[in-house]
């Protein structure tokens, strides 16, 4: 194992990137019509309460905007739409261009065919650096028993059968 001081933005993206993680879609309805952005960085945080964590950009334009909102959607992308991750990451285009959604409980964009969405409302936000920490409370949920997940690994997308596990989890 070579040991290095090397902090630089690289390579705290190649070491960051050998975790992998599920892709997600923040979605929100707001005035200016339905707003959404690409979150990589999502966690369940808290079961009692409800809570979940993701973490914009400083830099993101679409956050400020869901924040100003109060709610949104968190969509958990199954493997088959790698299509709509790369499209939300994209800044200044039309999101929601050919992109089919229902209303949450909330009245907010749940896209067709995500693994898995949670309704939330903002919770709380803290410095994260060059991210917003939020946290956000859980008020409406609903998972696809059948579908795999869309994983982010080394800068690219992967997938994962459901039959694919190598250990059965814990109940």
């Amino acid at each position: 194992m070579t040991v290095t001081s090397d902090l630089t933005p690289r390579r705290l993206r190649d070491v960051f990137g050998t975790f992998a993680t599920g892709l997600t879609v923040i979605t929100g309805s707001t005035p200016g019509g339905p707003a959404g952005f690409t979150c990589q960085s999502f966690a369940s945080l808290s079961l009692e309460p409800a809570l979940v964590t993701f973490s914009p950009a400083r830099t993101s334009t679409t956050w400020p905007v869901l924040r100003q909102a109060g709610s949104f959607t968190v969509n958990i992308l199954p493997a088959e739409h790698q299509h709509l991750a790369a499209q939300f990451a994209r800044s200044g285009a039309d999101k929601f261009a050919g992109v089919s959604y229902q209303e949450s409980p909330l009245g907010n964009p749940v896209l067709d065919d995500a693994l898995a969405w949670i309704d939330c409302e903002l919770h709380a936000e803290y410095d994260g650096g060059d991210h917003t920490i939020v946290v956000a409370a859980v008020r409406h949920l609903s998972a696809r028993p059948d579908a795999a997940p869309l994983l982010f690994f080394k800068g690219g997308y992967a997938g994962l059968s459901p039959t694919e596990r190598l250990l059965e989890a814990a109940s």
